[in-house]
């Protein structure tokens, strides 16, 4: 049969490159081979990506074709970095962390980002840069501390503390959908949920098992508590107490998390409690009462609701909210007395 000349110029070419790219993946090898310790684990570094030699390279780590590794990146044991993607500044990645194609951990900027273990940031995803604060000013260090088992998905953007002496924080265990940002100074706890397009203004606090529908904003300095849950394109502007639901522009009270509750494995009893702590703050059918004040006040004094941990800490979250310099809660609509 016969052979097409363009066949046998791409069979002669490929002859002729293997020795040559195969010679250069072997010295690259041999060369992170000779920096670890035991020599057992090499790591792989591809020749076409630049990484710097004063960088700090782990064990078994994988950096694929045109990465960027800065001078002052530590890079953890059995990391990978997948093709175009880069990691700069003063940053440290944990063991076993993933970078996609296209994504960008830290910034030529003064301060730090330090990245937990087992972490999965996705493709184009933006983490531990310059905040979009204009109060930063330019030379200050600024901080961004990530913890372990986060996945970070597609186009997140997680931005560095506005000050020195603060600083943005992620725990652990959260998945942080497409499109997500996190802005300066935001301190998220563990085990939250964010579906695409949350978006956090800077300083704003969730604690843990918090879950948010798609297409939400929370407002600078908001705390949204434990076990809530926010609706789909809900305007947030004040504070969400523990274990509750909200939602609408802007976001109004509209009950108990009872779903998330029951998934995460609160009791009936509890719950049951909780439903009865909450129709009494909130939808009172004593006018007598009073404010709010006065009926957080009967709840924690009620013989058998002050005996729930649940509900003393779904009090407190309220009366937390509630505080000078606090942006209160978000709106409930009263029961009517009419």
């Amino acid at each position: 049969m016969a052979v097409s000349p363009l066949r046998l110029r791409r069979q002669l070419a490929v002859h002729l490159l293997r020795p040559l790219y195969g010679h250069r993946l072997s010295t690259l090898s041999h060369a992170c081979k000779d920096d670890n310790d035991d020599g057992t684990n090499p790591s792989f570094i591809h020749p076409t990506s630049v990484v710097h030699p004063d960088a700090i390279i782990g064990q078994g780590v994988s950096i694929g074709p045109f990465c960027t590794v800065g001078s002052s990146v530590m890079l953890g044991n059995h990391c990978k970095l997948h093709p175009g993607s880069h990691v700069f500044g003063n940053t440290k990645l944990g063991d076993k962390c993933i970078l996609m194609s296209g994504a960008v951990v830290g910034d030529n900027i003064p301060g730090k980002t330090i990245i937990g273990c087992n972490n999965v940031i996705g493709h184009h995803a933006v983490v531990g840069i310059k905040c979009q604060d204009m109060k930063y000013k330019s030379g200050n260090e600024c901080f961004l501390q990530v913890g372990d088992n986060n996945e970070i998905r597609e186009h997140v953007s997680i931005h560095r503390s506005s000050k020195p002496c603060d600083r943005t924080v992620i725990g652990d265990n959260n998945l942080i959908m497409g499109s997500c940002h996190i802005a300066h100074d935001c301190k998220v706890g563990s085990n939250n949920i964010f579906a695409n397009n949350t978006l956090l203004a800077g300083h704003v606090l969730v604690e843990d098992h918090a879950h948010t529908a798609g297409a939400i904003v929370v407002h600078q300095f908001c705390n949204i508590g434990s076990f809530c849950f926010i609706g789909g394109g809900s305007v947030v502007s004040q504070d969400v107490p523990k274990y509750t639901m909200v939602a609408g522009d802007r976001a109004e009270l509209r009950g108990l998390n009872l779903e998330g509750l029951r998934r995460s494995g609160f009791s009936v009893s509890e719950i049951r409690s909780l439903r009865a702590a909450y129709r009494k703050i909130f939808m009172p059918t004593n006018a007598s009462l009073g404010g709010i004040e006065d009926r957080l006040a009967d709840v924690e004094c009620h013989k058998d609701l002050s005996l729930v941990p649940a509900v003393l800490s779904f009090v407190q979250s309220i009366r937390e909210s509630l505080k000078e310099g606090r942006r209160g809660i978000c709106k409930f609509r009263s029961w009517s007395f009419s």
